[in-house]
């Protein structure tokens, strides 16, 4: 098992889809927890990967097309993981706030906390603040992701953040973007800034294990 577990991170640090679906598809057919491959195989190898990204050894690109690869096996196994009532890490609403329609950055730390084993629900760009309030209602999100590019939107966010922890004063609110700061996200009450993908998906897994 654990050499199969090594050969799927390995497949997906070298962006090989389709040998990571057969790998998968292999292990299941040995049949190993789905839990076990997502968590070891799957997960693992994109942990590792944040990782190298964080010490400057991989780039987006990389982590992009790894990311793809990873899917790949989640496909074959997200049947078997409902089949057996197996809950992914959490759930987070993300999106870009009002006024703001740009998405790279937001595509990023998605793919980053997908590779880490959360639900995402993308409510995409220019999102108002009454749209984040009915998906937390809808979803019941365990963390809300606010995204901003402009320096000029930075207020969007801060008007967003107060409206959730108005009406939802539990809720966990992580936000970033390039004029984002940590100090900016004391000053609007958010829970969490996270600097880059890599560094969300730590801020996150803080914020559920608080």
């Amino acid at each position: 098992m654990d050499q199969l577990m090594k050969d799927i991170r390995e497949a997906i640090w070298n962006h090989d889809a389709g040998k990571v679906k057969s790998l998968t598809e292999k292990a299941v057919g040995d049949g190993l927890d789905p839990g076990v491959i997502v968590n070891e195989g799957l997960v693992g190898g994109m942990n590792q990967l944040g990782e190298k990204f964080k010490s400057g050894e991989v780039f987006i690109p990389e982590i992009l097309v790894s990311a793809r690869a990873m899917a790949a096996g989640m496909a074959v196994l997200k049947p078997l993981l409902l089949q057996a009532g197996i809950r992914e890490r959490g759930t987070i609403v993300i999106g870009t706030v009002k006024d703001d329609l740009h998405d790279i950055g937001k595509n990023l730390v998605m793919v980053m906390l997908e590779g880490a084993g959360f639900r995402l629900v993308d409510l995409g760009i220019n999102v108002t603040s009454e749209k984040f309030l009915r998906a937390i209602e809808e979803h019941k999100p365990d963390v809300v992701g606010l995204s901003a590019l402009l320096t000029t939107t930075m207020p969007s966010m801060k008007e967003t953040t107060a409206s959730i922890k108005a009406v939802y004063p539990g809720q966990k609110v992580i936000v970033g973007g390039a004029p984002v700061t940590e100090k900016f996200a004391r000053d609007i009450g958010a829970d969490a800034y996270g600097a880059d993908g890599a560094d969300a998906v730590d801020k996150v897994k803080a914020l559920l294990s608080a």
